[in-house]
């Protein structure tokens, strides 16, 4: 099946209800038995056939009743306005897995276990992050609020520095993990408190992620 030719890289932050260790990352059951969490991604460089989708920021909320792979699922795209109709299209498209190879990405799969798809809100989003500090400040509208921060481990010693690397993962080959908080009050809500926070570079096309 031909797929219009797409590529998205940028910084992607993101924050679930699982421990710092996200069991999912290792095919394990999540932390809580659920899964509940959002990410959000600025595209520095991208394009979804001759629609150029640099600048372009954009979120996603979801949530399980339990395992991903259970189904069931729930998820909300936001996007920002300042985004153009082809960019928001091109957006909508990606988020929700569409011209992407089967289960190739983790948006791919998100879709694939979600029973409901809430309309994509235009929010404004603010947002940045230091990948290296593993730092991070999220705002989109009224609707979502995020922090991150490095994991400070409870003896003492100061900030914690640790990594995951997924060779071959359906969404980053490698990415830093710490601490975050997040507040949302969509379609779906969250309430996290020092969970799982990540930090990554996203590169994704069509047939997956760029290692």
């Amino acid at each position: 099946m031909a797929f219009t030719d797409w590529y998205v890289e940028g910084e992607s932050f993101g924050n679930c209800n699982c421990g710092y260790a996200c069991p999912c990352q290792f095919e394990e059951l999540p932390t809580h038995g659920n899964c509940r969490g959002f990410e959000v991604l600025e595209i520095g460089t991208g394009y979804f056939g001759d629609t150029d989708l640099g600048g372009a920021k954009a979120a996603l909320i979801y949530a399980w009743p339990g395992p991903i792979f259970e189904g069931g699922g729930e998820m909300q795209v936001v996007i920002d306005p300042a985004a153009t109709p082809a960019q928001r299209a091109a957006l909508e498209k990606v988020f929700h897995g569409e011209e992407t190879e089967e289960m190739a990405t983790h948006w791919y799969v998100f879709r694939a276990m979600c029973d409901k798809v809430h309309d994509t809100l235009y929010l404004p989003i603010d947002f940045e992050m230091n990948m290296e500090e593993r730092t991070a400040r999220v705002s989109i509208g009224d609707v979502l609020s995020s922090t991150g921060r490095p994991i400070e481990a409870p003896h003492g010693g100061g900030p914690h520095r640790v990594r995951i690397d997924i060779p071959g993962g359906i969404e980053f080959s490698m990415a830093e993990i710490g601490s975050a908080t997040t507040r949302a009050d969509a379609a779906i809500k969250l309430d996290l408190n020092d969970s799982y926070g990540q930090w990554h570079v996203l590169k994704h096309g069509p047939g997956g992620v760029a290692h």
